[in-house]
C-alpha cells in the first residue's frame, strides 16, 4: 500500500495511549489508579455551560468566520491586555480548535522545508511530531534538573545555525512545570530580535501557577519581541475546558492571516457553540478558577513531599501547570519483580503490571530518566498512587 512516509514517520501521542491503556483497564475492572491524564479533573463552571446551552437555542449553530467570531477575538484582545499588558486588535487573533490546531497552524506559517525549530527538553511530545509535520527540523537542546529544566542563552547561541527560525518556549511548562523568569525572558527576548527568530510562545498554563510567582509573556517585553512573537493560548486548561476545543494565537496581522486563510481550508471555522462558551469563559467570574488553582496547588505540594520521602526517586518542586517529573535515575540498571529497569519506558510499564498505577514514562519528552505524574486528580488517588509507589520499591 502507497502511505505517505511523512505521516508514517510520526510516532502516536504516548500521554495518549498511557490514557487509553488505564481507561481501558479501568473498563475491565481493575482497580487501577491513572496519573497520566493532561486536564483538569473538575467540571467545566456552571456559567460556562449555560452559555453553551443559550447558544443552542438561540440557533448559533452555523458557520461563523473561519478565524473565529468577533466577540470572541475582542474578548481574547481584553483578556491579552487585563493579564498581560499586551495590546493586540481582532484581525491579530485566529480562533482554532484547541491550542494544538494553533500551534499547527503557527508552525505551518512561518516553516519552509528544512527550517529548524529550537526545542528545549523535556519538552511536550507533540511539539517535535508537529514541526516535521510542517516540514521542519526540531533541534532539541537539553536542560538539566540542576537549572530547573531551563534552558540558558549560551545554549541557545550554540544551537542557533544560519537555518534557525524559531525558538520553542513553553511556561510553565509541560511535562516539568517549570517557569521562566522576567530577567530569563528578557535575554531571550533580546537574542530573538539581534538574530531575527521567531518565539513561539505556548502559555497554556499560565493561570496554573503557584507560589506568589508570576506568569510573563515574553511579548510584552517590548515592541520588537512581541511582532516576533505568536502567543498560544486557550480555555481548556484554565476554565476546565479541555474538550471544548477551542485555542488561540495572537501575533502579528502578517502571520494572523496566513494562518486564517490556511485555517479557511483545513477546517473552516472552530465549533460555533464552542466559541460563545469561551466568550463566556473569558467574561464571566473568575472565583472557581482560583478554587481549581488553589486545589491543585495543596496537591502539588502533598505529591512533591511524600515523593521525596521515598527511597530511589526524587523530583523538584514545579511552579506551575499540574505535573511532577519524577526522577528513576536512582532505579536504572536496578531489578524489580525480576526486570532490569533501562528506562522510564520498562519502569512505566513495570510500575502499571504490577501495581496498577499508570503514569507517562519520560522518553516520548525526551527524558528517559523520568516519568511524569499528573496531579490533576484526587488527593484520594494521589494517596494511593504514592502508597503503591513506596511499596513497589520495596520489593527486591
Amino acid at each position: 500500500m502507497y502511505l505517505s512516509e511523512k505521516f508514517q514517520s510520526i510516532s502516536p501521542s504516548p500521554t495518549l495511549a498511557i490514557d487509553a491503556k488505564f481507561k481501558q483497564m479501568k473498563a475491565d475492572g481493575l482497580d487501577v489508579v491513572g496519573f497520566g491524564a493532561g486536564e483538569p479533573d473538575f467540571d467545566t463552571p456552571r456559567h460556562i455551560k449555560d452559555a453553551a446551552i443559550e447558544a443552542i437555542n438561540a440557533g448559533m449553530t452555523k458557520y461563523t468566520p473561519a478565524s473565529g467570531t468577533m466577540e470572541l477575538k475582542q474578548a481574547v484582545c481584553d483578556k491579552l491586555k487585563a493579564d498581560n499588558g499586551l495590546d493586540y486588535q481582532p484581525n491579530q487573533i485566529v480562533i482554532s480548535n484547541g491550542a494544538k490546531h494553533s500551534l499547527m497552524n503557527a508552525f505551518g506559517a512561518i516553516l519552509n522545508p528544512g527550517d529548524e525549530v529550537i526545542v528545549p527538553a523535556p519538552f511536550w511530545v507533540s511539539y517535535t511530531e508537529m514541526i516535521r509535520l510542517n516540514d521542519g527540523i526540531p533541534v532539541i537542546v537539553d536542560t538539566t534538573e540542576e537549572n530547573g529544566f531551563k534552558f540558558t542563552i549560551d545554549q541557545l547561541v550554540s544551537a542557533i545555525t544560519p537555518k534557525t527560525r524559531a525558538i520553542l518556549i513553553n511556561s510553565p511548562s509541560n511535562p516539568t512545570g517549570m517557569l521562566y523568569t522576567k530577567e530569563e525572558l528578557q535575554a531571550v527576548a533580546d537574542l530573538a530580535v539581534e538574530k531575527n527568530l521567531y518565539v513561539i510562545s505556548d502559555e497554556i498554563y499560565e493561570h496554573l501557577i503557584y507560589g506568589g510567582e508570576k506568569h510573563v509573556s515574553i511579548a510584552s517585553l517590548g515592541d520588537k519581541i512581541k511582532d516576533l512573537t505568536i502567543i498560544i493560548n486557550g480555555v481548556s486548561k484554565t476554565y476546565a475546558m479541555t474538550g471544548w476545543r477551542i485555542g488561540y494565537t495572537a501575533s502579528n496581522a502578517q502571520i494572523a492571516k496566513v494562518m486564517g486563510s490556511v485555517q479557511s481550508h483545513a477546517t473552516s471555522n472552530p465549533n460555533s457553540i464552542a466559541q460563545r462558551a469561551s466568550y463566556a469563559a473569558l467574561t464571566g467570574p473568575k472565583d472557581e478558577i482560583e478554587e481549581m488553582r488553589a486545589t491543585f496547588e495543596e496537591r502539588r505540594c502533598y505529591m512533591v513531599e511524600r515523593m521525596n520521602s521515598i527511597d530511589g526517586v526524587s523530583c523538584l518542586m514545579p511552579q506551575g501547570a499540574f505535573y511532577v517529573m519524577m526522577n528513576i535515575s536512582a532505579l536504572m540498571g536496578k531489578t524489580l519483580y525480576g526486570t532490569t529497569i533501562t528506562d522510564a519506558d520498562v519502569f512505566a510499564n513495570l510500575f502499571l503490571e504490577k501495581a496498577k498505577v499508570a503514569v507517562v514514562p519520560g522518553t516520548g519528552f525526551a527524558a528517559p530518566n523520568y516519568v511524569r505524574w499528573s496531579y490533576a486528580t484526587s488527593m484520594e488517588n494521589i494517596k494511593e498512587g504514592l502508597d503503591r509507589l513506596e511499596r513497589f520499591l520495596q520489593e527486591k
